[in-house]
């Protein structure tokens, strides 16, 4: 048996999952939206594979990934959405997914993916930043009682950082989480963007500092 976390806004599809999770074997937590998906798998080590919708009521399913992965959640974890054209599929990768499934699918096929995810385990992270919390349903950064606002770019450039704690990011890695596959990003935006993202980090008292690696790309110490 597994425990399975699931975040879906249809309560028609939430249902006919959780009972085939039932039926299989595992135990289903559910979220309606992406905010609750964040406060009950965030902290929760143990979940083997994490479902998410990617059009959700609050937020943007990939969205809710980062700010998952951000969190040091490891669970891998699977995109459900009636987005299916390739550029989508790559977005859902590009935040961190590990598998992806378009609407309709068969339940029949969710659950071997899911089974499949929960046999290859869960992806090792170093130390999540525990003093920032990046919340996808506002694209904010919290650090203790303080909190501004980022775009929905600084919001995943960050979150791609974030995410990968200890780690010196590829810029291509982030660029790929925060533009669509395919835009012509010059490095004086990305530069600009950092830029801006340090400065929200410093308003918010954060303890640790966006570092450019030369050449390679960027990370949080």
């Amino acid at each position: 048996m597994a425990r399975i976390g699931l975040c879906e806004d249809d309560p028609a599809i939430r249902r006919v999952v959780l009972a085939a999770l039932e039926h299989a074997g595992h135990e289903g937590v559910s979220a309606h939206d992406g905010r609750e998906a964040l406060r009950l798998f965030s902290d929760d080590d143990s979940l083997a594979v994490i479902v998410l919708d990617i059009g959700l009521p609050d937020s943007d399913g990939r969205d809710v990934c980062l700010a998952l992965r951000s969190a040091g959640q490891p669970a891998p974890v699977l995109f459900l959405t009636a987005l299916g054209a390739v550029h989508d599929r790559l977005a859902g990768f590009s935040a961190g997914a590990d598998d992806y499934l378009p609407k309709p699918f068969d339940v029949k096929e969710l659950i071997a993916r899911i089974d499949a995810l929960a046999k290859r385990g869960r992806i090792v992270t170093g130390q999540a930043p525990t003093d920032l919390v990046l919340d996808p349903a506002r694209h904010a950064l919290v650090c203790g009682d303080r909190e501004v606002l980022l775009t929905p770019t600084e919001f995943r450039m960050l979150a791609a950082i974030t995410s990968r704690p200890g780690e010196v990011v590829r810029r291509r890695a982030v660029v790929a989480a925060a533009w669509p596959d395919g835009a012509q990003v010059n490095e004086n935006t990305v530069d600009s963007y950092v830029r801006r993202i340090r400065v929200k980090l410093d308003e918010v008292g954060s303890p640790l500092h966006l570092q450019t690696v030369r050449g390679v790309g960027f990370r949080l110490a």
